[in-house]
């Protein structure tokens, strides 16, 4: 069953000539922008890259990275393509018309929600019936909410329910829960986060006062149980968010081992960015005759517009990034690398430079990754360099640009770096840096 598609036209790449660059005229070159200016001759040109050719995770990509190929690059430029305007959608619900507690619509309500997004608009109803659901959606359309006010409802309505949400980075599983903590705001229940990377011992005593809601990734979700601190057979209920991106973090195996300790007939809900022949089996082996609800958008956002950096060979990549950063408008920036030791040693030359940076990756502890993210958000840093950890699910408003200082290993992982500027309204700017042969 297909339900409600809202799609756009793909922008694909830019063909023809560009239209005037808006970066000052040192950048600007063939096929986007360039850099013009002189190597330091004592470093080497990419001593701050976090990567090099041959280190891309080896089951997506084999040796090197997207985008090193002509072809390639076009699908980072899109500024004189034109595309139609599109109509808005129209939903057919308000949120003050779904079948739930009118102590959950107020909260709705002082949050601002009125109309749902597609994706809210689409999956709530089903998931009020207690349908398997799987909602094909990118990260920024609501799907959080999708999930979270139906199964609010829920557990208003059944209190003895339990509900488990696995994610896969501890930043998203953070934002879920406070946005749960906003929806849920006086209603008599609490959740819960257990992720890596944090203090296990105050996860295990939060785990004793039983939380109507479980938050978690999977790998300390499996510690957890082995423990004997959470035991899963009392949960009917199952959100398996961002699942694409577990499955490429390597997480199936724990996936399938903390689904095998839940009730058999559990009600699932499947969110996904993707739908690949693995996702497929995914659905078939967990799902009983969902729903399947795509609002999947054109590949780039329309709000992004993307160019490319062109560094010339002898010309020094770290100091092209950092002429770049004391432009006024690159005012809050999120800056992708690829590997953890060029990201953290990325950040802390910048922060030499007096540009304010922080840095987010894997090595990071839980409470240092929150600090930066936050700070960030806040505006007390500029810029936030980060792996592909940061480039799903993070809701970070009024980020300016996003700089691929690293190509990505994927044309999917591209689109989700750039997802994460010109969010709802906005527009925003999306820059890669490719370097010239």
């Amino acid at each position: 069953m297909q339900i409600g598609r809202w799609n756009h036209q793909t922008s694909g790449g830019s063909s023809g000539e560009h239209s005037r660059s808006p970066y000052p005229s040192r950048y600007k070159g063939r096929g986007g922008t360039r850099y013009s200016g002189t190597r330091d001759r004592n470093r080497p040109s990419d001593r701050y890259s976090s990567s090099g050719r041959g280190h891309a995770s080896p089951h997506r990509r084999g040796f090197g990275a997207f985008g090193e190929t002509e072809a390639e690059i076009e699908k980072f430029m899109n500024k004189s393509f034109v595309t139609a305007e599109e109509p808005a959608y129209v939903p057919e619900h308000k949120f003050s018309d779904f079948d739930v507690d009118d102590r959950l619509k107020k909260n709705i309500a002082t949050k601002g929600y009125e109309l749902p997004t597609p994706i809210q608009d689409k999956a709530i109803p089903h998931i009020l019936l207690d349908k398997d659901v799987v909602g094909l959606a990118e990260t920024g359309t609501g799907k959080t909410a999708a999930f979270l006010v139906p199964l609010i409802d829920k557990i208003m309505k059944r209190p003895q329910e339990r509900v488990l949400v696995m994610a896969p980075t501890r930043e998203l599983a953070v934002q879920i829960e406070r946005e749960l903590a906003g929806f849920a705001k006086g209603l008599g229940f609490r959740g819960m986060v257990a992720v890596g990377g944090a203090n296990i011992a105050p996860q295990i005593s939060a785990l004793r006062h039983v939380p109507a809601f479980v938050i978690g990734t999977p790998g300390r979700l499996k510690d957890l149980m082995e423990r004997k601190a959470l035991d899963l057979s009392g949960f009917g209920t199952v959100v398996l968010d961002e699942a694409d991106r577990m499955l490429d973090m390597g997480f199936i195996d724990d996936m399938r081992f903390i689904l095998s300790h839940m009730r058999h007939e559990r009600h699932t809900l499947f969110f996904s960015a993707t739908m690949s022949k693995e996702i497929e089996r995914l659905i078939g082996d967990f799902l009983s005759d969902p729903v399947i609800i795509s609002v999947k958008a054109r590949d780039t956002s329309r709000n992004v517009e993307q160019d490319v950096v062109r560094i010339p060979r002898s010309a020094d990549k770290f100091e092209t990034l950092a002429q770049m950063l004391e432009g006024s408008e690159f005012s809050r920036v999120l800056v992708f690398g690829r590997t953890k030791f060029g990201v953290e040693k990325l950040a802390k030359e910048l922060s030499r430079r007096h540009i304010h940076a922080e840095s987010i990756h894997g090595n990071k502890t839980h409470s240092a990754r929150t600090r930066a993210l936050e700070a960030f958000k806040r505006g007390s840093v500029s810029v936030l360099v980060a792996t592909d950890v940061a480039a799903r699910g993070l809701d970070i408003p009024s980020v300016s640009h996003v700089i691929n200082y690293d190509l990505p290993s994927t044309y999917e992982d591209y689109v989700h770096r750039i997802g994460r500027t010109g969010r709802a309204a906005n527009k925003g700017k999306a820059l890669t840096f490719v370097r010239e042969r």
